[in-house]
């Protein structure tokens, strides 16, 4: 379960990302994260354990900088050994950001370490927590860690494993429709109706409140099924590598400026926009 706020409204901002985020142009996930955690007052930590890709803390502390952030530090264990150390970095920031790469080095290296615990504590009293890509799938209780790619749900098409468990009510999935993941959210879905799934696509973020509302910021879009009122479900009966049969679930589609209601399970659209001329 998520860790208990110390007042209501208190929890900072949860930020899943779908990857492949505007670093050059507008920025706009990236600068709205930003100001969210201060600008020049912000004090935001780099985590970058699920890359192996060794530049991958610099291209984000550079960028940081240049959308006005005050104070950029990196927190980056390599071994589960070296998160008691690691966690330290943490105190004082305002903002965490996870990068991408692979979700399971998240969960193996960070999962039950002073690192996740500070995590969870530190959004809990309003600090607050984006992650892209493998960062965003991990931000939730329920991660979907690997999965074949496809539109229709199979039996076996979606593995799951724990996450950091700022939230219990996402199952996200990233980079959705740049890499066809709509089966694989369903068959998570299928194994666990209590969650609502989100698929991200590229450059497209879900900011989600305290108050368990979020807004999409970004150019793509944001799949979200919600199976909380699923009618039937044949997972459980269902041989190993065959399609699925789900009926009765909710499906919409929101682009920047939709918002939804997690507690309420209500979308609302954006505002309307000025046609072009």
């Amino acid at each position: 379960m998520p860790s208990r706020p110390p007042a209501p409204g208190r929890r900072g901002y949860i930020i899943p990302i779908g990857g492949a985020e505007d670093k050059l142009l507008a920025r706009a996930i990236l600068r709205k994260y930003a100001e969210l955690c201060g600008l020049e007052h912000a004090r935001i930590a780099v985590l970058p354990t699920a890359s192996m890709d060794p530049e991958t803390p610099d291209r984000y502390r550079k960028v940081f900088a240049e959308v006005g952030v005050g104070e950029v530090v990196v927190c980056n264990p390599r071994t589960r050994h070296e998160t008691h150390d690691a966690a330290k970095v943490l105190k004082g920031c305002t903002g965490v950001f996870l990068t991408g790469g692979d979700q399971l080095r998240l969960s193996t290296i960070l999962g039950g370490t002073d690192v996740a615990r500070e995590l969870r504590k530190m959004n809990a009293h309003g600090v607050h927590v984006a992650g892209t890509s493998a960062g965003a799938a991990f931000l939730s209780e329920h991660m979907i860690c690997f999965g074949k790619e496809g539109g229709t749900p199979f039996a076996g098409q979606a593995t799951l494993a724990a996450g950091l468990g700022l939230t219990n009510r996402l199952v996200i999935d990233q980079h959705f429709r740049q890499r066809d993941r709509m089966g694989r959210l369903l068959a998570a879905l299928a194994y666990n109706p209590f969650a609502i799934g989100i698929g991200l696509d590229e450059d497209t973020a879900a900011f989600i409140a305290p108050n368990d509302t979020f807004e999409v910021v970004g150019s793509g879009g944001i799949t979200l099924v919600d199976a909380a009122c699923i009618e039937h479900s044949a997972m459980a009966e269902t041989p190993e590598g065959r399609p699925v049969e789900m009926l009765g679930m909710r499906l919409h589609v929101l682009v920047e400026g939709s918002k939804f209601d997690l507690h309420h399970r209500k979308a609302t659209p954006a505002p309307p926009r000025p046609m072009p001329e």
